[in-house]
């Protein structure tokens, strides 16, 4: 027999020797155990007994018989000077000649001031924001290409008008009465 396969033979023959010799002390059961560990979990509270509560009615008083009304106090206050100023400033409105109206449609007509036209939006919104915190019913609308900034809608257009004078005068911005649509 050749050296070389005198060597595989020692070698096999250690190889199985060594597997007769390791493998009943690795597969005799006693290596892997479950760990048991101490519950950490408190027992549950004691539920507490419920309490009766008895239903109180209380009877409620008759409204059969109507109060008699009751009478206004007047009390005359003089104006003070701002306020006269103020109502002289004031537009005076006739409600004759600008009541809500109907279209031919029979549609509502509105009215909204158009106060700017913005290519960028972002500037739209800081003065949309801005008449807001003025106290301005304000929303706007983007076009094709601009975006607009509407105050309103009214029923009257006078009371628009008033607004726009107000405006000009409050932030420089003339802005145009136009129909309100919803689109």
């Amino acid at each position: 027999m050749k050296e070389q396969h005198k060597k595989q033979l020692v070698g096999l023959a250690a190889v199985l020797i060594s597997a007769l010799v390791l493998f009943p002390l690795l597969l005799d059961g006693s290596g892997y155990r479950e760990r048991h560990l101490k519950d950490r979990i408190p027992p549950a509270p004691d539920m507490p007994e419920l309490a009766q509560i008895e239903p109180q009615s209380t009877a409620l008083p008759d409204t059969s018989e109507v109060a008699p009304p009751a009478q206004p106090a007047v009390v005359a206050v003089p104006a003070p000077p701002l306020q006269e100023a103020v109502a002289a400033a004031e537009p005076s409105i006739d409600a004759s000649e600008d009541t809500p109206r109907l279209d031919e449609q029979q549609v509502p007509v509105a009215w909204t001031l158009q106060l700017a036209s913005f290519r960028d939006e972002a500037n739209a919104r800081s003065l949309r924001s801005e008449l807001i915190d003025g106290g301005y019913k304000v929303y706007i609308r983007n076009g094709p290409d601009l975006v607009r900034v509407f105050v309103g809608p009214d029923m009257q257009r006078s009371r628009l008008e008033s607004l726009q004078a107000r405006l000009k005068k409050d932030y420089a911005l003339e802005g145009m009465i136009v129909r309100f649509t919803t689109q």
